[in-house]
């Protein structure tokens, strides 16, 4: 994943970080293109291993119980473009976390989201609530998103690790909110997060 300066994101994660009575929030917004680095390919080539020698088989729609470790947020992890999804968001968590490697991420900790608008709804909702409303309303992140990936062309994935996996718990950690936007078309993720601590 190559990850693209942004003026405007560079703005907005100056601002993204404020306290509130109970806690300290950091925030952050990037922006990547879908092109592989070095490492990327090498993590590309794990996942097709892992996913495309044991699909015995299967015809379209049929699902046993020995398929469930192929069954993803993505669709089936035997086919290509589910695995090249899963391979984006995995590749976008390593370069926005170079210390951690996610290679060994499950699918199960992403969340394919249902709707646009009910993400944007849960942000602003979460944002507002703990005291920040000017990232969205004087920094207008939405119209920003947009302009980037065209949010309404994305399909959107939360990421939820299990709590001793996240790179995000370090002492005093309360909760995080991670959410990719994704524009398979213009070939773009935007990966934004929330981290809380005391």
């Amino acid at each position: 994943m190559k990850f693209l300066e942004v003026d405007s994101l560079e703005q907005l994660n100056t601002v993204f970080r404020w306290e509130t009575p109970e806690c300290i929030l950091n925030g952050r917004v990037e922006a990547y293109s879908c092109k592989s680095a070095g490492s990327d390919k090498k993590l590309f080539k794990q996942l097709e291993s892992r996913y495309t020698g044991n699909s015995n088989d299967l015809t379209p729609g049929s699902i046993s119980p020995d398929d469930l470790s192929i069954i993803s947020p993505f669709g089936r992890l035997d086919e290509a473009a589910p695995r090249k999804t899963y391979f984006y968001l995995l590749a976008t968590l390593n370069a926005s976390f170079p210390e951690h490697d996610f290679g060994d991420v499950r699918p199960d900790q992403f969340s394919k989201q249902p709707s646009l608008d009910l993400v944007i709804n849960s942000v602003n909702t979460t944002l507002f609530n703990l005291g920040n409303d000017f990232i969205v309303n004087r920094y207008r992140m939405w119209d920003i998103l947009d302009d980037l990936v065209h949010l309404h062309e994305c399909d959107v994935y939360s990421y939820n690790p299990d709590i001793d996996e996240d790179p995000m718990n370090e002492d005093g950690y309360l909760w995080s909110m991670n959410y990719f936007f994704f524009n398979r078309k213009l070939k773009r993720m935007v990966f934004f997060s929330v981290k809380s601590q005391r």
